[in-house]
């Protein structure tokens, strides 16, 4: 079919929808809701089959939903309505949450229903959820109500929907607000503050304050009694530090803050970027008593690297919030990437995070760069990537071990590369790629993609995959040679089958014949071409987009990082245009 998208953004679950749906033989194109006049252009030149609605901030208008099939992807049980469905239901720690796929109609959230699917919930950050249980749920249901339409099957009314699903059933709720949201923190235990700040995770965060400095929270993690007991303060008190995160005590305990953004009114835009705490507060950070973590440890002790063995297999963890990784964060991955390879293991799992894999240099803290005295955004940019490269150099040069990334989260532009320097590349099937940097204002790229993206699929499919500018699946890249194989449902059991396949490999018979292999194409690559050279060729044309005449990165990461509304659509993802 011709199937129309109509989404406030190209987000996580559109871009999975839009390949699991071309997937399928669907011509899919993407209409950003910029304005109704645009959205009516849009119906009038595409004329689709059917519209879906994956991610709406506001109503579709009437001129569009009275003439055209068009299913809302709505984050909620049946009959839950209102624009804060997920963070309500994390907020009330519900035990089990779904996704509806409505039809639209006059009333917000209260059209026929075509499918639901729903899932137990997790004590996690909203963006975390929405990224894999609302997500996977969405496409269960969306290609349910497709299967539906197609055989001319009609939704049911929403007073019948409600009666077959008994309890599970919703209700309206309204947007929910800031003072909802706030924290006592002399009377809330850990549990209320978590919830509070999970719900509001991604947007709009928590409104509060850090070290006197009204600013709204994100990227809360609980704390141990361990990391508890070496600190003194009362409730409230913000009492330590690691990573560049701090931690906060509660009623009962305490948590780990993570990212922060300064409330509206601060002098400068820049200090309105979400940042990491020690990055936005740098003084008041570093004041604080420092409780660092050694890389293997229990696993309910928090820290975004995370290093434990199994036999002859080493795991090292790298979950950094949103995937973005600073040039402080890629140092310190670095380090531990050595302190890995000096282990006696026979391999090494790069496992990323559990949303993300990586999705390359860190753009927030690169924007807030260029507002800080004697620093710029080019020499951020030129630091972290530089960064960056060092990294992926360390994994590619691990000639002791066979190196696997293996992808529990999605990767996208120098993170997808990243992943390309280990010998084996694993994700699992709901796993979205995009190996790509045009997106950013044409930026060029580094992390030795030159080098590795056409030794895994040649030089033409390279030049392909960089100007495609969309996301692929676990499975497409897996059929184009990108990736090794794609297995697993989900991250739950994608990881169960990575530890048999390592060991596997760890025990094989041939794992010396592997591993004499790789030194010697090794050699032979350095032979042909040293890795200095591809490092050299790619940070030239990356030093002309940062400190060149062209400013189109500097834009595009303006835009990018305050979240600038769309103008327009861009015309690769609007195919009737």
């Amino acid at each position: 079919m011709r199937i129309l998208f109509i989404s406030h953004s190209f987000n996580s679950l559109t871009q999975r929808l839009f390949v699991e749906l071309r997937a399928r033989g669907h011509e899919v194109s993407i209409e950003l809701d910029i304005a109704d006049s645009v959205s009516e252009e849009a119906v009038a030149m595409f004329r689709p089959d059917l519209i879906v609605a994956p991610f709406l901030k506001r109503a579709v208008p009437a001129s569009i939903w009275q003439n055209h099939v068009c299913l809302i992807v709505h984050p909620g049980i049946v009959g839950d309505r209102g624009p804060s469905a997920l963070d309500w239901a994390i907020l009330n720690r519900e035990p089990v949450w779904g996704v509806t796929v409505l039809q639209a109609n006059a009333e917000m959230d209260a059209g026929d229903i075509w499918a639901t699917a729903t899932f137990p919930m997790r004590v996690a950050m909203k963006s975390s959820l929405y990224r894999n249980e609302v997500t996977n749920a969405a496409v269960a249901a969306v290609l349910e109500a497709i299967g539906k339409f197609e055989r001319d099957e009609w939704p049911i009314p929403l007073a019948e929907a409600g009666k077959i699903h008994g309890q599970m059933h919703g209700q309206l709720r309204p947007l929910l607000r800031q003072e909802q949201r706030r924290i006592d923190w002399q009377n809330d235990d850990t549990a209320t503050v978590l919830a509070k700040i999970h719900g509001g995770d991604g947007f709009p965060g928590v409104l509060d304050s850090l070290f006197g400095t009204p600013c709204y929270l994100y990227d809360a993690h609980p704390v141990t009694a361990i990391a508890l007991a070496a600190t003194q303060g009362r409730a409230g008190d913000v009492v330590a530090r690691r990573d560049e995160a701090v931690l906060r005590r509660t009623r009962d305990g305490g948590v780990w803050i993570g990212h922060t953004r300064r409330a509206p009114g601060a002098d400068d835009l820049d200090k309105m970027l979400k940042l990491p705490v020690a990055v936005a507060f740098p003084a008041e950070t570093a004041a604080l008593p420092e409780l660092p973590v050694s890389l293997q440890r229990p696993e309910e002790e928090w820290g975004e690297l995370r290093y434990r063995e199994e036999g002859a297999v080493g795991y090292l963890s790298f979950d950094f919030y949103n995937g973005a990784m600073s040039t402080a964060q890629c140092r310190r991955l670095r380090e531990a990437v050595l302190q890995a390879r000096k282990r006696p293991t026979r391999v090494l799992v790069l496992l990323g995070g559990d949303d993300f894999f990586s999705n390359g240099i860190h753009l927030n803290c690169i924007e807030a760069a260029a507002h800080r005295p004697d620093e710029s955004a080019a020499d951020e940019s030129w630091h972290n990537i530089n960064a960056m490269d060092d990294l992926a150099l360390e994994i590619l040069t691990a000639t002791d071990q066979i190196a696997i990334a293996a992808m529990r989260g999605n990767a996208g532009a120098g993170g997808a590369f990243l992943a390309l320097a280990a010998d084996l590349v694993w994700a699992h099937e709901g796993v979205l790629l995009n190996p790509h940097y045009k997106n950013m204002g044409n930026l060029y790229g580094s992390e030795y993609w030159t080098y590795l993206l056409p030794r895994r699929v040649g030089a033409e499919q390279a030049r392909a995959i960089t100007q495609n500018r969309l996301p692929i699946s676990a499975a497409q890249a897996a059929q184009q040679g990108l990736i090794d194989a794609a297995f697993g449902r989900d991250a739950g059991s994608f990881l169960r089958e990575v530890k048999r396949r390592a060991q596997a490999l760890a025990e094989s018979d041939d794992y010396a014949a592997r591993l004499a292999a790789k030194r010697e194409r090794r050699a032979a690559d350095e032979a042909a071409k040293p890795l200095q050279a591809y490092r050299e060729e790619e940070l030239a044309r990356m030093r002309r987009n940062f400190y060149g005449f062209d400013p189109s990165y500097h834009v595009a990461r303006y835009h990018f990082v305050h979240k600038m509304p769309h103008a327009w659509t861009p015309r690769h993802l609007a195919l009737h245009r």
